[in-house]
């Protein structure tokens, strides 16, 4: 039997990606970092915890005992909420900075960047208005874009966003949710005072708006007084979500983060992560607790923040001879960035090849806003490197920028 030989297949294209997916862009802090990934080079764009303050061998050590001890449960599937060892230390550690709660009060995610997107999952719908600071973290607008959430940034100075333009928006744009990082904020490290904190508790009360409150950078204070969270405040017990993580104070790559949430939305959250990832790893999750019953956190942060400080310091002291003259720049009190703006007509978008041929880099402001951007801002990151390659890295910053100049501090 002859079989015939078959004929030219024709080919159709394969449908669209989501609209979601074809209209929110890729992260430029990630572009940079792969262009800049080059051993000689001193990247300040990064937001990367130092290495080698991790405690690898306090990690190392919970991980062994949990597979030593109870090795079928690390390895078996979990619960979605999170495991309690994990959830009882987390409520208690929370409830003794000022916020009374219990175990299941939280939800375990897999980093504090996907408590955003099941926040976006649960509460928005195509088209709602979300507000945002100004500038924001880069990461949240990209979570709101693929919820096909209208994003509003909220007026504000140095010191954070403006509770009376935030009464306005509210009343005029009837917004879903207001996102905030109160605590040296990404990309700018400047911290919201106690006194908006407790206007924007009064708006969200008096106006009826969810506050998303996220803050990976808290524990990290070097000077001055800790400012309690938005969510402690009269007002906003029943509509802010506290997300927290231990990617700055641990380890980023354990990817553990959590969020405090009211019944109902923590619950909507729950389903939403089931349809996600099911769970958080659980093993993950067994170490972490480990860690916690056996090592003392607070006592390694506050070695880590004591190095932090110093770096920030060498910063601050290089920062005059590396930057334009009539740059400013703010000293913020914890964190791990520090924002600068430099005279008209810099664009620190076009500069920035320049500057990364002399082998630095430097996030530009622009992605940060959910406006029109302030093109003549930039992020640095001073945590990663030594106080010798941070002096070093502002040379070369200098040399890309332009030859010899002065500047001076604006804070």
């Amino acid at each position: 039997m002859t079989i015939a030989e078959p004929g030219p297949t024709t080919r159709s294209a394969v449908p669209p990606l989501a609209a979601r997916a074809r209209a929110v862009g890729g992260s430029p802090v990630r572009d940079i970092l792969a262009v800049t990934a080059r051993p000689e080079v001193i990247n300040f764009a990064g937001g990367l915890p130092a290495p080698e303050l991790f405690d690898a061998d306090g990690i190392a050590a919970a991980f062994r005992a949990v597979l030593a001890r109870t090795p079928a449960r690390a390895l078996q599937y979990s619960t979605t909420e999170g495991e309690p060892a994990l959830r009882d230390a987390l409520a208690a550690r929370t409830a003794a900075r000022g916020l009374p709660t219990g175990p299941d009060d939280l939800l375990v995610t897999t980093g504090s960047q996907q408590a955003l997107s099941l926040l976006a999952t649960a509460l928005l719908e195509p088209g709602d208005t979300v507000l945002v600071e100004n500038p924001c973290y880069l990461a949240a607008l990209q979570a709101f874009g693929f919820a096909g959430a209208r994003v509003v940034a909220v007026p504000g100075d140095e010191h954070g966003l403006d509770p009376a333009a935030l009464d306005e928006l509210v009343a005029r744009e009837r917004p879903k949710l207001l996102y905030t990082v109160p605590t040296f904020q990404n990309p700018t490290g400047r911290t919201l005072p106690g006194e908006r904190r407790a206007a924007v508790a009064a708006v969200a009360a008096r106006r009826g708006l969810w506050i998303v409150e996220d803050d990976p950078y808290g524990e990290l204070r070097y000077e001055g007084a800790r400012v309690p969270w938005i969510a402690a405040h009269p007002g906003a017990e029943d509509r802010t979500v506290l997300l927290g993580s231990f990617s700055k104070v641990m380890a980023p790559g354990l990817r553990l983060g959590w969020l405090r949430a009211p019944g109902q939305l923590r619950r909507a959250c729950a389903v939403a992560k089931q349809a996600a990832d099911l769970h958080t790893p659980t093993v993950n999750q067994l170490a972490a607790a480990r860690y916690l019953a056996d090592q003392d956190l607070d006592a390694h942060v506050a070695r880590v923040a004591g190095v932090y400080r110093e770096r920030r310091d060498a910063m601050l002291a290089g920062l005059p001879a590396a930057l334009p003259e009539g740059s400013v720049w703010n000293r913020p009190e914890g964190g791990m960035f520090l924002w600068a703006r430099l005279p008209e007509p810099h664009d620190t978008t076009a500069l920035l090849p320049r500057v990364v041929r002399h082998d630095v880099a430097y996030v530009p402001g622009a992605p940060f806003y959910a406006g029109t951007p302030d093109r003549t801002t930039l992020r640095l990151c001073f945590v990663t490197q030594t106080p010798e390659e941070i002096e070093e890295g502002l040379r070369r910053l200098a040399e890309g920028l332009s030859p010899t100049r002065t500047a001076t501090s604006a804070g």
